[in-house]
């Protein structure tokens, strides 16, 4: 269990912060300088140097996304070139791509991310400029919403496995149809008949929140308050769901914990978007009320079994029921050992969880439940201080990774374990990456006062 600190505040990390920003611009600087676009898009690193990895084109919008967000937290004006630059060249076929579920992960980090700077004056305004990003998210959101599922109760985005196939990942990708659908987009069907982004974004969300997530409800009998499955599969012929699964996870009976990561970090940020809707655009779906429950319930369960199953400096094993955990003992009641001979950590999943504790802390904060709100805010603060020290953050000029010790796909073997070593560790992946630097911008602003970091902060207000 996670040990709380609870006086550590944004500001208190500001001298790691610092620290993490230029040791952050060196790496961005080293993938431009030794890697090779040809290659195929980088993934994650073996021996320290950027790789590529067949799986699906779902990792370039976080290379020319952390030089955007470099630029944003640094000022640093070859950092935005060159994010822009490639956005522009390389980011189109991610917004046309109608085989993957990661649009929310791709087009957000770019295109959502630069037309945010512009609407905070932090790039000149350019209304063709404007006009391209939003083109790009409308469309984007439009691909993501078609790649449909319907089941009884409405429907999801499915994964790339195909249609019988829910990925909890797809969490955060659902984003991207509400920024459309706020942008006054739609998808539209046979007959030119409109579909409603916000609709489908919401369906997917709920189907989400009642296949991949568990209430300790009496689902099945591992079924335990907050936890997560990758994989949700249904029988296409009639909609029905019929077990849980996974891909990257030890089984569907256990929580892959980036699965659990995406779930947390999902329903806390989109909880900040439904707030900001009128109450009239929910209406059609439940109302305000049931919408939000849905949302809210999913948000705490999973930041609850985080805190609960994580060891208490916040770092998580890559799997809660990982098949050799009970090798290392008590290892929930001591910080984690990515040095072992039995089970790697992913500090991934850490990375992307804390961004979630975070956000539902202040939410739960906004609205008048304070006691609840700094216990999931403290817990994220803690997780990423531990993120900012060694053996975590990567330190070495030779090595092209900025967050030390992801997993990528244990089941298949495909991390790197150094030699003399029994398990995967010390390597960096490009989902991390990213999303170490989301969450280390995130915490500056909250510590400079500074406009609040927000996905849809590239809608304008």
């Amino acid at each position: 269990m996670i040990k709380i600190n609870e006086s550590l505040t944004p500001a208190d990390l500001n001298d790691k912060l610092a620290r993490f920003w230029e040791l952050s611009g060196k790496k961005i600087k080293l993938i431009d300088e030794a890697y090779d676009l040809k290659q195929g898009t980088p993934v994650f690193t073996v021996h320290g140097k950027y790789s590529t990895r067949g799986w699906t084109e779902w990792t370039e919008g976080f290379l020319y996304g952390s030089a955007v967000l470099q630029f944003d937290a640094t000022d640093d004006s070859e950092a935005l070139e060159y994010g822009r630059s490639r956005t522009v060249e390389r980011m189109a076929s991610h917004v046309s791509h109608v085989g993957v579920h990661d649009h929310g992960f791709n087009n957000l980090s770019t295109y959502g991310n630069l037309l945010r700077l512009q609407h905070e004056g932090r790039l000149p305004t350019n209304e063709w400029e404007q006009n391209f990003y939003e083109l790009a998210l409308k469309v984007s959101g439009a691909v993501q919403a078609a790649r449909w599922t319907s089941i009884p109760s409405g429907g999801f985005i499915h994964s790339f496995n195909g249609p019988h196939s829910l990925f909890i990942d797809t969490i955060r990708s659902c984003r991207i149809l509400m920024v459309a659908d706020r942008l006054g987009h739609a998808l539209m069907g046979e007959g030119d008949k409109p579909i409603s982004l916000l609709e489908r974004a919401i369906q997917h969300a709920n189907a989400n929140a009642t296949y991949s997530i568990y209430y300790g409800e009496g689902r099945d009998n591992y079924d335990v308050w907050g936890r997560t499955t990758h994989e949700a599969i249904f029988n296409t012929n009639d909609g029905a769901f019929r077990c849980p699964n996974s891909q990257q996870g030890f089984s569907g009976f256990t929580t892959w914990t980036r699965g659990l990561s995406w779930a947390m970090c999902g329903y806390p940020e989109e909880l900040e978007f439904l707030a900001t809707l009128p109450d009239e655009a929910l209406a059609p779906f439940g109302g305000r009320t049931e919408v939000e429950a849905v949302f809210l319930k999913a948000a705490r369960a999973t930041c609850d079994f985080f805190i609960e199953n994580t060891p208490i400096d916040g770092i998580p094993y890559w799997d809660t029921g990982a098949p050799n955990l009970h090798k290392l003992g008590d290892y929930l009641n001591r910080p984690a050992e990515p040095d072992n001979d039995y089970e790697p950590v992913d500090s991934t999943a850490a990375a992307i969880g804390a961004q979630g504790l975070l956000r539902l802390g202040r939410y739960l904060e906004g609205k008048g439940d304070a006691a609840a709100g700094k216990r999931y805010f403290q817990a994220g603060l803690t997780v990423l201080d531990r993120l900012l020290e060694e053996p975590y953050l990567s330190t070495s000029d030779d090595h092209q990774g900025l967050l030390l010790h992801s997993i990528y796909h244990q089941p298949n073997g495909w991390d790197t374990v150094p030699a003399g070593k029994k398990i995967a560790q010390g390597e960096s992946s490009m989902w991390g990456d990213y999303h170490i630097r989301e969450l280390a911008l995130y915490t500056q602003r909250l510590a400079k006062n500074d406009p609040y970091y927000t996905f849809f902060g590239c809608l304008k207000g």
